[in-house]
């Protein structure tokens, strides 16, 4: 055991920041057995040395705390239950394991270590969003799932100003969003900054938090789309016995389709045909495997059931940073990019669907129209709690709202 605690000492005391994602501060993972999924990159692992820091009083000698990078040579082939058992023997109390998915049969070993020893506190997560998702369901009755998305705009301010706000409510926005907007415009104008210019760069590369290891967003790029082609020519396999190599290529060629005409209208008949699949269940399984990956977005229509069995009304990159980094410069497109964000930013807490009038419906009840600062109420005319949501506006009135200030929801 004196290995593994030296390496987990490593990494608490080389990967530990101060700033906390909205996750810990939401969710104090206080149930025995917790898993984490999210896109790669997205700040698990720091999370994770956040959370064991915290429960042992940022006392990093504690050999009641175990940090275990599963990926680490130094952990080698060591079965996961004999590294919980001699941890648990020697009064350990919490066990972390990093990466779980690049071990075999991760999710059996974990059910075993919960059931063996049940004072033993167990958090798991990894980098594939998809395997996590797949194998979590074997600990469906053990477990509670965690999803941590990439950095929102509130966060991102947050790391560029070395401030800690707090999240907004939905309703809280709409209501006082005149005020709210004020606050942040004065906060960042204090620290010499403007919220319209953090924004736009947010959009352009502030999604996942290693934004700042890059001064050349060409660099940044390179490694999103690295992240992308690891997830569809690693994980997708991996998950998926069934799949070969001439799937991967038609699910990579779905993607660069979707990419190059965001937003996406589907005409499913028109696509099948373009990547070659022979039936409409094979295209909803890719477009599945998509979303469940965090590469896009699928919008549905309001009211329809379930959505196995619907036609996707619209098609989203997963985040704005995706459209920079998959489409050469110059090709983006304004519109999506606002949509995409506006997305993005509501679909952690809220239901978000396809409108008739305006862009999207909230939690069925409330209508948003996403456009430029000039942009007016036309689309939503005569609807019931509707609202603009316009770009380039620092402060908005009435039911004209700061796009920018969406991204303060978590």
């Amino acid at each position: 055991m004196d290995n593994l605690f030296h390496l987990s000492r490593f990494f608490l005391k080389t990967y530990h920041q101060q700033y906390q994602r909205y996750l810990v501060k939401r969710h104090p993972f206080s149930s025995r057995f917790s898993i984490i999924v999210g896109p790669r990159g997205t700040g698990k692992t720091t999370m994770i040395i956040q959370h064991l820091l915290t429960w042992a009083n940022n006392d990093i000698l504690s050999k009641r705390m175990l940090y275990v990078p599963v990926d680490h040579f130094a952990v080698g082939k060591q079965p996961l239950y004999e590294i919980a058992e001699n941890f648990y023997n020697f009064g350990g109390q919490l066990i972390a394991f990093d990466e779980i998915h690049k071990y075999s049969n991760w999710s059996l070993e974990l059910k075993s270590i919960y059931d063996r020893f049940p004072k033993l506190k167990i958090i798991a997560s990894g980098s594939s969003a998809l395997e996590i998702w797949k194998g979590s369901h074997d600990l469906a009755r053990r477990a509670i799932v965690y999803t941590l998305e990439g950095l929102s705009f509130r966060e991102y301010v947050d790391l560029m100003m070395n401030t800690d706000t707090s999240p907004v409510t939905l309703d809280n926005l709409l209501t006082n969003h005149e005020s709210l907007a004020e606050t942040y415009i004065h906060l960042c104008e204090s620290n010499q900054h403007k919220i319209l210019e953090l924004f736009h760069h947010y959009l352009e590369k502030g999604f996942f938090p290693y934004f700042r290891e890059y001064q050349n967003p060409e660099h940044y790029y390179i490694t999103l789309e690295q992240m992308i082609h690891t997830t569809l020519e690693s994980d997708l396999l991996s998950i998926y016995p069934s799949l070969n190599g001439s799937s991967i290529k038609k699910i990579k060629k779905l993607l660069s389709i979707i990419a190059a005409s965001v937003p996406f209208t589907p005409d499913l008949k028109h696509i099948k045909t373009l990547i070659e699949v022979a039936d409409e269940r094979t295209l909803k399984n890719y477009l599945f495997y998509l979303e469940q990956a965090r590469l896009i977005n699928v919008l549905y229509r309001q009211g329809k059931g379930l959505r196995v069995m619907e036609k996707p009304e619209k098609i989203y990159l997963n985040n704005p940073n995706q459209v920079y980094a998959l489409l050469s410069q110059g090709r983006e497109n304004v519109g999506n990019i606002r949509e995409t964000f506006f997305i993005n930013m509501l679909s952690v807490d809220y239901r978000i669907t396809a409108s008739k009038k305006g862009d999207f419906i909230i939690d069925d009840q409330y209508t948003f129209e996403v456009g430029g600062k000039n942009k007016g109420f036309k689309q939503i005319k005569g609807v019931e709690k509707s609202y603009l949501a316009l770009d380039n506006l620092e402060t908005g009135i009435q039911n004209k709202i700061p796009l920018w200030l969406f991204g303060f929801l978590y």
